[in-house]
């Protein structure tokens, strides 16, 4: 039996197209109504939780496969699994944005930036070889720069709708994000086939409509 944890919401919905498309049996998810797990005809267990219990869950060996975006990977502190499947749903990416005078503005002060994902934001200044001033928001980021709490923002960008709405433009595109299949290694090591057929089962289905 393979045990896998989903990220609730639209990563679940997306992953049941999938299997549906591979050949899976999926009405025991589709009906499990308000159970936490449920079992499968293929002999697969699911448990449905948020993206951070997801990773904790795999992290624990609780499970031996997660399904969860890629944001939430590059926040977390866990990375002793193996990355097989890019479901590419669920697309969009971390971006750098702020209003446009942002790129020839001199600052006489370490730059704000305000960020649900510090370690992202942490990491792209790093790169760059910039000390800024990380801010961690928990709502609305792009508020950062609106009520001059800081001079831009890092954030996940799907359509851009909000930052233009709100005078801001992407500065710098930092990394693409997407729904990965991730594996525990201890799990790799002793259902390697049965993962790896469920990998082939995806990559046969192609993209899911």
């Amino acid at each position: 039996m393979l045990k896998i944890a989903v990220t609730k919401g639209r990563i679940q919905e997306q992953l049941i197209l999938l299997l549906q498309k591979s050949g899976y049996d999926t009405q025991p998810i589709i009906n499990m109504g308000r159970s936490l797990e449920v079992t499968t005809t293929d002999d697969l267990q699911f448990i449905f939780g948020k993206a951070n219990d997801v990773v904790t869950f795999l992290e624990h060996g609780v499970v031996d496969i997660g399904f969860v975006g890629k944001d939430t990977l590059q926040e977390s502190d866990f990375d002793d699994y193996y990355e097989l499947f890019d479901l590419q749903v669920g697309q969009c990416y971390f971006a750098l944005a702020a209003y446009p005078d942002f790129k020839n503005k001199t600052f006489h002060r370490r730059k704000r930036i305000a960020s649900k994902y510090p370690k992202v934001a942490k990491a792209y200044f790093s790169n760059q070889k910039e000390d800024v001033e990380i801010i961690k928001l928990e709502g609305s980021v792009e508020l950062g720069p609106v009520v001059g709490l800081s001079d831009a923002i890092i954030d996940i960008v799907e359509t851009g709708n909000t930052l233009a709405a709100n005078g801001l433009e992407i500065i710098e595109k930092i990394s693409d994000i997407s729904t990965r299949m991730i594996v525990n290694k201890a799990s790799f090591r002793f259902k390697q086939q049965n993962i790896l057929q469920m990998v082939t089962k995806f990559e046969k289905a192609g993209k899911i409509k």
